[in-house]
């Protein structure tokens, strides 16, 4: 191999494409776990957000976890069937549902969380604890800022 094939090509260090790989093998990394268990991403986003805010309905969580409402029907029911939510109507509206997390669905969001710790352990592998906290931080930030120039709301992630 020549000098030139050793070397890298420009585009490999340009942050654009560092993070657009390494968001790639995260997201199987976490796929890989949550399916280890018979979950989805969607799935650990509402128990999580259930689990935060506690019962609401499936408007409110759609804004809160960032799931669509078309995905977010589809994604209760599922979780319905396991017997990880419950749905029940609002007494205050009875058009509206109410979702609610269950004792099966804390523990489903407990394994969710091991297997989440266990790809975010293998991702940042390479990374000190200090390297981490800033790596959060420094996403955080150029997150916040997209997110402000689309217009996202703060609380939809908080």
């Amino acid at each position: 191999m020549d000098g030139a094939e050793s070397e890298a090509a420009r585009w490999a260090g340009m942050p654009t494409w560092l993070l657009g790989q390494t968001a790639q093998h995260a997201a199987r990394l976490v796929v890989d776990g949550f399916s280890s268990v018979g979950a989805r991403g969607y799935h650990y986003r509402l128990l999580a957000t259930l689990d935060d805010f506690g019962p609401a309905s499936q408007a409110s969580l759609g804004r809160r976890s960032g799931i669509h409402l078309s995905d977010m029907v589809a994604t209760i029911n599922e979780l319905a069937e396991l017997g990880f939510v419950e749905r029940a109507a609002d007494p205050s509206d009875r058009r509206r549902n109410v979702i609610s997390l269950t004792t099966a669905g804390k523990r489903q969001l407990r394994r969710l969380e091991s297997r989440l710790a266990a790809a975010q352990e293998e991702i940042l592998a390479p990374l000190s604890a200090e390297e981490r906290r800033r790596l959060t931080a420094l996403l955080s930030t150029v997150l916040d800022h997209h997110n402000r120039q689309a217009g996202v709301p703060d609380e939809r992630w908080r």
